[in-house]
């Protein structure tokens, strides 16, 4: 069994067991049908992540690493909003006729202030920082702009990124409003660590920590019953990583330059629907 899958099985159990329905509350979200989607969930959970062990995806099934370094660049290396730049279809469902998403995620990533070096976007500054002054306390990111939130399709989930140097080792925070366990958790897990292997290799570091902060995280209730059968799945040991140390600018990796060896997954072959 990975580490992932421990803490995936402990945050589901901790979910049926401990959760609250927000049966009789009024719900944004809606399943296809139009029936309010609502969920059972536990507040304030704290997950860490030794990358320097292990890499941390689930077995229980399989987590599409590849997928998520594809929407990791959408907004991190392309900075982009639209559907159209990004190789999956994850976020079709909140784009308009022209692709866009809004003023979310790529578009926050993208919009340039004045640094110590100049004009700069938010992770031209992080890797300004790790270069130049990696004992910073001020090295981090934030998708969460008031100002533009009416102008967003949906408000970011995973929004803020805070990087710590201690001795050689990149540790990082990442900040999420909301989570949903069975379509998401794995996936964000997975993207933020890659983002924190990438920024070690090609900056000079070892990776250290992830620890993912999660304020609201729920079980949406037609994926109690998945949830039940996903967490009794076989498990695997964790694969595996290996990175190209020969990229040494971030903007230049790609799935390409991520390798996982020896990965092996329980089959789970339910469709999930996703609440939009």
């Amino acid at each position: 069994m990975s580490y992932a899958d421990q803490v995936f099985i402990a945050n589901i159990k901790n979910i049926l067991e401990n959760g609250v329905s927000s049966e009789g509350m009024n719900v944004r979200p809606r399943w296809e049908d139009g029936t309010p989607a609502h969920t059972i969930s536990v507040f304030g959970v704290v997950n860490r992540y030794d990358l320097s062990k292990e890499f941390p995806i689930i077995t229980l099934r399989r987590s599409y690493w590849k997928t998520a370094w594809d929407e990791i660049a959408w907004i991190w290396q392309k900075k982009s909003n639209n559907i159209n730049d990004l190789g999956s279809h994850v976020w079709d469902q909140w784009a308009d006729e022209t692709g866009s998403i809004g003023k979310a995620y790529g578009y926050q990533m993208a919009k340039k202030y004045p640094f110590p070096e100049g004009m700069s976007d938010q992770v031209d500054h992080v890797i300004w920082q790790l270069q130049n002054d990696p004992a910073s306390r001020r090295i981090m990111t934030n998708m969460y702009n008031f100002e533009d939130l009416h102008e967003m399709a949906l408000a970011p989930c995973a929004y803020s990124m805070t990087f710590s140097v201690k001795g050689n080792k990149l540790n990082a925070i990442l900040n999420q409003r909301s989570q949903d366990m069975i379509a998401a958790n794995n996936f964000n897990v997975v993207e933020y660590a890659m983002i924190v292997y990438a920024l070690a290799s090609a900056y000079g570091f070892e990776p250290g920590e992830l620890v993912h902060c999660v304020a609201d995280m729920h079980i949406y209730d037609r994926h109690i019953e998945m949830a039940r059968e996903l967490i009794q799945n076989p498990t695997y040991d964790a694969p595996k990583f290996w990175i190209d140390p020969n990229v040494k600018n971030f903007y230049d990796f790609t799935k390409d330059s991520f390798r996982l060896d020896g990965y092996q997954y329980s089959e789970f072959n339910h469709k999930i629907p996703i609440a939009v």
